[in-house]
């Protein structure tokens, strides 16, 4: 009978901690990513990024800003790996858009994780956890002259 009501108590204590998911955030180069052998199959040259405050052409119309938040699996990947897949990803998502949309270029492209900005011409945010991991950007559609 003791052992039964030891069991309850420590399950009842084990069950209103709290939990601790790891969320673990990178700031990590974009380089990597253009860099990847992936990149140019996914990206192709229709569409062009410019992250922060890149220089970029003469922009010819402004179509809109547009936020894309992707997340991928991360179980079985490094946190490094799981992130160049989703900012991949993220970037897809920003070209679909650039397209739908009549654009031929993103710019002003920005880390916008849980809508927490971070503008790096350099470097993007992106955020691991032991079973996802998540990159969110916002950037603005343009046509370019």
């Amino acid at each position: 009978m003791r052992s039964i009501i030891a069991v309850c108590t420590l399950t009842a204590l084990f069950a209103t901690l709290p939990a601790q998911a790891r969320d673990t955030e990178y700031k990590l180069p974009i380089q990597d990513i253009t860099n990847m052998a992936d990149y140019q199959d996914k990206i192709g040259t229709e569409v062009r990024f410019f992250f922060g405050d890149q220089k970029t052409p003469a922009i010819e119309q402004r179509l809109g800003e547009y936020t894309t938040n992707k997340k991928t699996n991360a179980f079985n990947k490094s946190d490094e790996e799981a992130c160049r897949w989703v900012m991949l990803s993220a970037l897809v998502s920003l070209k679909e858009k650039a397209l739908q949309l009549g654009g031929n270029a993103v710019v002003s492209i920005k880390s916008y994780y849980k809508k927490d900005e971070f503008s790096s011409s350099t470097e993007y945010e992106c955020h691991a956890g032991a079973l996802m991991s998540g990159v969110a950007l916002k950037g603005t559609v343009v046509k370019l002259k």
